[in-house]
């Protein structure tokens, strides 16, 4: 259902902004008209955007919002070919009537971590009927964060920018576009309600921490198609509060796999509910398809979790429920968690494990985990370790198809390793 529903939503977005495209370029030339025409307004032509790679782009783009932003007929924003330095950028809305950002040129951040003041380079804020494309490259210029003493040990980077942030938007559609070399989380998802990434790209070293691809929480109906993610952390990680997510067609590796969570680490989080992802491919990932939530700490709920058709090749752990997350050593390992886990399937996962343990369902033992499915389970392991097993605390799952590993067949240790 959410699926269906997902799909409908996101067709009458792409369907609203075309209209919405076709009607600013009818509206105006290339250098835009006066705010209440809308049009196509190119940075450079109207408003003396220089591509030279140290010129800010940040007046003229503001600019060039602002007018589109006031106009009360669709309006497009252009940045043409070329490569563009921009300090930083936050696209405030409201805005009277649908508006488009077409980059088409390369993007690049400060280099230094330094010169930012908050951790965020670019931001959008209280926006509907918005969309992202162009072919273009937000580059931000990581390689020296990720030296920073403390990063390269997993640390609390947060102080680092996002690249992208979509913050409170309605309608939206994030459509071939690229983020490079973020300091930070490529993308953050917060508070937001129908929103698609498709043909998305993510690209940063397998070593750069906490660099998550696109990270969602406290959204509605986000749609994630048709990517291909490369990073340091999770390709996609779900934090609480979200529902209705469909992750399809996602390409992952390097990085630490497709996630949700971790749960249950600070007071008054909000239930997952709702989320499939399907016809994913993941390759020389830490970790497949997971769920994982903090011992000890706060409560919470986590439901009605769908993976199906996803193909693993040489990935340390394809499936894995971890309720005993525990990077860095910084939790209560010896006390369960508090989150629930209900109504969760995996269906058809198919391909090669880099480690024996290719099942891993670790679940609460005061509240254990329910209505967990395994479906159609094939995964090899070849090594001196011997063949792939599989593992389960607390949880009995429903088993059905073809079971390679058997399921649950093996013990689980008494202190299971925590995933990174």
């Amino acid at each position: 259902m959410a699926l269906q529903f997902n799909f409908i939503s996101s067709m009458l977005i792409i369907l609203l902004l075309t209209i919405s495209s076709a009607k600013a370029q009818e509206a105006g030339g290339v250098g835009g008209r006066g705010g209440g025409d809308g049009g196509v307004i190119d940075v450079v032509a109207k408003f003396g955007a220089k591509a030279d790679e140290k010129t800010d782009l940040s007046k003229p783009l503001l600019d060039a919002w602002k007018e589109a932003c006031a106009s009360t007929s669709p309006a497009k924003i252009v940045i043409p070919k070329g490569t563009y330095f921009l300090s930083t950028a936050t696209f405030d809305g409201p805005c009277k009537a649908p508006i488009e950002l077409q980059v088409e040129g390369i993007v690049k951040a400060p280099a230094d971590p330094g010169a930012f003041k908050e951790p965020k380079w670019i931001a959008f804020n209280r926006i509907e009927n918005f969309k992202l494309s162009g072919g273009g490259v937000f580059d931000g210029q990581g390689t020296i964060a990720y030296k920073r003493e403390g990063c390269d040990k997993h640390n609390f980077c947060g102080s680092l920018p996002i690249n992208l942030r979509f913050d409170f938007l309605t309608n939206a559609m994030i459509q071939g576009v690229t983020t490079k070399d973020s300091k930070q989380f490529h993308v953050n998802v917060l508070g937001c309600k129908n929103i698609t990434f498709e043909h998305f790209t993510v690209s940063a070293p397998g070593e750069s921490p906490n660099t998550d691809g696109i990270h969602i929480g406290r959204s509605d109906g986000v749609n994630v198609l048709n990517t291909e993610i490369k990073t340091g952390d999770d390709c996609v990680s779900i934090g609480d509060g979200s529902k209705n997510l469909v992750i399809n067609g996602v390409t992952c590796g390097p990085g630490h796999g497709i996630s949700i969570g971790s749960l249950g680490l600070f007071k008054n989080e909000e239930p997952v509910d709702g989320v499939t992802v399907k016809n994913c491919t993941l390759t020389n990932t830490s970790n497949g398809v997971r769920i994982k939530s903090w011992p000890g700490a706060e409560p919470g709920t986590c439901s009605n979790i769908h993976f199906e058709d996803i193909t693993v090749t040489n990935v340390s752990s394809p499936i894995i429920i971890d309720q005993k997350y525990c990077p860095w050593n910084k939790c209560k390992i010896n006390e369960e968690s508090k989150v629930k886990l209900s109504n969760i399937s995996f269906k058809n996962i198919h391909g090669t494990s880099a480690l024996p343990e290719a099942v891993k369902i670790i679940c609460s033992a005061t509240l254990p985990c329910e209505n967990v499915e395994l479906i159609d389970i094939e995964i090899m392991h070849s090594g001196p370790t011997g063949p792939a097993v599989s593992q389960c605390s607390n949880v009995k799952p429903k088993v059905s198809g073809k079971q390679n590993p058997t399921a649950c067949s093996a013990p689980v240790l008494a202190n299971p390793t925590s995933t990174s």
